[in-house]
């Protein structure tokens, strides 16, 4: 009985590497959308986040299966109640990938601004989202607790976005528009880091039994 539901944890790690996957996928189409200014990508990409739904929905089946059919014991628990709060937060990613190809193609005069610190940000989101799953398929502490660190990166990079939006905005109020778009699109990208913080958070409970979060409302912005 135990060999069997260890071969489903290790179908577990699998299918959460494939959902991290998508989510890399996801978030490099809205990125290439955005500075592209590609239409036809920016609509697969919000089409694409059917796939990372679905995905969920299979990992949540999978670890209903694994709490009524096997006897998991508590460490077991810890760590299929961490993966159930997990794939909610990636599940969020995949929505708000789809948000900025949304918001990108809505934007059709040319950028008032240098796309540089927006693609670093998305580089970083996708960084801690990889390191945040590869630090619970490998159990690895330290991973963990680096990605919730590294979130400090992001959130300097949504804060230089702003301030040089804003500025452009004192200097001329016709890119008011346009700059809100992109403030938008930074915000959606250092919620993305958030997300991932909270997924190496669930990670931590997983190995340790304790939670502790930075939370949203703990951040300065």
């Amino acid at each position: 009985m135990r060999n069997k539901f260890e071969e489903q944890l290790s179908q577990l790690d699998n299918m959460l590497i494939e959902m991290g996957t998508l989510i890399e996928t996801i978030i490099a189409m809205s990125v290439s959308a955005l500075k592209n200014r590609d239409a036809e990508l920016a609509k697969k990409t919000v089409a694409f986040d059917y796939e990372i739904n679905q995905k969920e929905k299979d990992i949540e089946s999978l670890c209903l299966k694994l709490l009524l059919q096997q006897q998991p014991v508590a460490r077991d628990l810890r760590l299929i109640s961490s993966v159930l709060k997990m794939i909610t937060d990636m599940e969020r990613i995949g929505d708000q990938s789809a948000d900025i190809a949304e918001i990108a193609l809505y934007i059709d005069k040319p950028y008032i601004k240098k796309l540089e610190h927006i693609p670093q940000m998305a580089e970083a989101a996708v960084r801690m989202v990889t390191d945040s799953i590869d630090a619970f398929v490998n159990k690895d502490l330290e991973l963990a607790k680096k990605v919730i660190t590294s979130d400090d990166f992001v959130d300097n990079l949504f804060r230089e976005v702003r301030n040089d939006l804003i500025y452009l905005i004192s200097e001329d109020a016709e890119n008011g528009e346009q700059a809100i778009d992109l403030i938008m699109i930074a915000k959606y990208f250092e919620r993305i880091g958030d997300h991932a913080v909270n997924i190496a958070e669930w990670v931590v409970f997983s190995l340790t039994g304790k939670h502790v979060s930075v939370g949203y409302c703990d951040k300065k912005l």
